[in-house]
């Protein structure tokens, strides 16, 4: 049995089954007027054949009109029958892949950091739209070509046989042959349709790329790279297309000799039987026409073969999709509606990325309503404590508390929404600067969003736009300044009023004025809440309730500005050095003094 991605045809037949029989109905009702419309059509040859025997040979005149008048009515029937069923089915499998697609995205939505950080973003693409279309195409077009193929043959073969037992025989003996012959074709295909599909993801991705950090590569001036890297996809992507063209035209002319001669042996065989009156020439013209319809679909084989190929390979990268397990699960106590007082409390915590530790037992205790600032270099761990508060990752040792209740016992919405945090990396979405900053409450009244946005000082700038609240941003803020971007950030993350707020390097692309005023204004809020703050300026941690010090994963400093002034340690060298920058190398102590 062929498998692909740990699923055989069969498993992936009967996962696309729990998503049809919805719809079995009308697929299958399709299905009928199909099968239906197959048989009709083996009528056309009867009544050419009658035509022949009848009228041409007889010189029954009489009978011209009516089977005339047959031949239009099953022509302008079958049209209408196949109008029906085609419409039947392309209903039912956009129905169906609707389904498939909306579920896909819900598990995707569902997946958590990680997952992102090890599956490229082209192969997801790749999965939501190619690999649908191929699932489609299989429900709509495959499957019923394969079901009218056998239809027609069957119904053919037995009208042959009624005619004539030997000379039905004599035709029916090169059908098995066709048949091993595709048996070959598929086992052969099926490796290259898995290439093609790996190549198409491995295109997607750089292209993708490009897109999203096109203003990287014009920095940089790396167009001419990009384009050399993307024509190395590119022609991988074409020579694996070339190497199926060669299945193909291993495959095809035989398959194409075996349909010719079918024709042939009609000619042949037929004319012998029609001198020895065996049969008419009516009903050699009959079993010219039955031909003429079984060699289509027998022709269409190999391309039938082709796109079942292609539905493995598709709907297995689907279903592994589907069956990815987040590792952040919203499962155990699951507390919901709680009173958060803003209590956060680490209790010997540690965290890898894979096999590269990030945290070292680390432990610290802040009190509802302070202001809690982590400073270090690039990488010391300041970013994942923040992510572990919001179960971004999973701490491998230890315990994150928040108001002494464990983070993996509470509902992982209600968390999210009573702890909300601005990013370094801004994103902001296709949409108006109010939809931007309503984004986590979008049943926000203008006022709020107003409020919101002068909190963070961006409404000033924002009125001097063309649109006002109503501009359009472009993806992830295009045409905004980096201070921009993180004020509408910071507005859209005061917008849910949260119980816990985290900065994390918001205010890193801001001046030193701009972000005075933000914090004048954070101090002036009517609400007391937790503030966690990521930054490397000393001038935005001085007025803290406390600081951490980290460097290597580890809380090397802690408490207040004066306190660790007076420790004469890594704070203090930044805070002489006046540049608040952890990456460069600070001067010792020894050094400033």
């Amino acid at each position: 049995m062929i498998v692909f991605g740990g699923f055989s045809f069969m498993a992936n037949i009967k996962w696309l089954w729990s998503y049809l029989r919805k719809h079995c109905v009308t697929y299958g009702t399709g299905l009928l007027l199909m099968a239906f419309f197959s048989v009709l059509s083996l009528y056309v040859p009867k009544i050419m054949g009658r035509l022949v025997d009848d009228v041409v040979k007889d010189g029954k005149t009489e009978l011209l009109k009516p089977l005339i008048l047959s031949l239009i009515g099953v022509t302008v029937f079958r049209t209408v029958i196949a109008y029906i069923h085609q419409y039947l089915q392309e209903k039912a499998s956009q129905d169906v892949i609707h389904e498939i697609r909306t579920t896909t995205y819900k598990k995707l939505n569902s997946q958590d950091f990680p997952f992102f950080d090890t599956n490229r973003t082209g192969d997801i693409m790749a999965r939501m739209t190619g690999d649908m279309d191929a699932v489609r195409h299989t429900m709509a077009h495959v499957i019923p070509q394969l079901i009218k193929g056998l239809v027609t043959l069957a119904a053919s073969i037995w009208m042959m046989l009624e005619i004539n037992v030997i000379f039905a025989l004599c035709i029916s003996v090169l059908i098995p042959v066709t048949f091993m012959i595709t048996a070959r074709f598929g086992k052969v295909i099926l490796p290259t349709m898995q290439a093609v599909r790996q190549q198409f993801s491995r295109l997607n991705t750089a292209v993708q790329e490009n897109v999203s950090g096109h203003r990287v590569v014009k920095a940089f001036a790396r167009e001419d790279f990009e384009i050399e890297k993307f024509s190395r996809e590119n022609e991988k992507y074409r020579d694996i297309n070339i190497e199926t063209a060669k299945v193909w035209e291993k495959f095809l002319p035989p398959l194409d000799f075996m349909c010719n001669m079918i024709f042939f042996l009609i000619l042949m065989v037929g004319g012998w039987f029609v001198t020895r009156d065996a049969i008419t020439v009516g009903e050699l013209v009959v079993f010219q026409g039955l031909a003429q319809r079984f060699t289509i679909p027998m022709r269409m084989i190999g391309w039938l073969t082709s796109d079942y190929q292609r539905f493995q390979a598709s709907s297995g990268k689907i279903r592994e999709l589907l069956a990815v397990e987040p590792h952040i699960k919203n499962e155990g106590i699951r507390l919901n509606n709680l009173d958060i007082k803003g209590k956060i409390e680490f209790r010997d915590v540690s965290f890898s990325y894979g096999s590269a530790p990030v945290l070292h037992d680390v432990s610290f205790v802040i009190e509802p309503g302070q202001t809690a600032a982590f400073i270090g270099a690039t990488g010391s761990g300041k970013s994942t404590v923040m992510n572990l508060i919001l179960r971004f990752y999973e701490a491998d040792e230890g315990l994150v508390l928040i108001d002494r209740v464990n983070v993996k016992n509470m509902d992982l919405k209600m968390l999210r929404s009573r702890v909300s945090i601005a990013m370094q990396d801004v994103f902001l979405f296709t949409d108006t600067i109010e939809g931007n900053i309503a984004y986590g409450v979008p049943n926000a009244d203008f006022k709020a969003v107003q409020w919101a946005a002068e909190i963070a000082e961006a409404h000033h700038f924002i009125m001097e736009l063309p649109d006002g609240y109503d501009t359009i941003v472009g993806e992830r803020g295009v045409g905004l300044s980096g201070g921009q971007r993180q004020r509408i950030a910071l507005a859209r993350t005061l917008l849910k009023d949260p119980d816990i707020l985290i900065l994390d390097d918001t205010t890193s692309s801001l001046d030193i004025e701009t972000e005075f005023k933000i914090q004048k204004a954070l101090e002036k809020l009517n609400r007391k809440r937790t503030t966690l703050m990521i930054t490397h300026r000393i001038s935005s941690v001085m007025n803290a309730d406390q600081i951490f010090v980290m460097d290597g994963g580890r809380i090397v400093e802690r408490g207040t500005h004066q306190k660790l002034l007076q420790l004469q340690g890594l704070y203090y060298d930044v805070y002489m050095n006046q540049m608040g920058d952890f990456n460069s190398n600070a001067p010792s102590t020894a050094e400033v003094m």
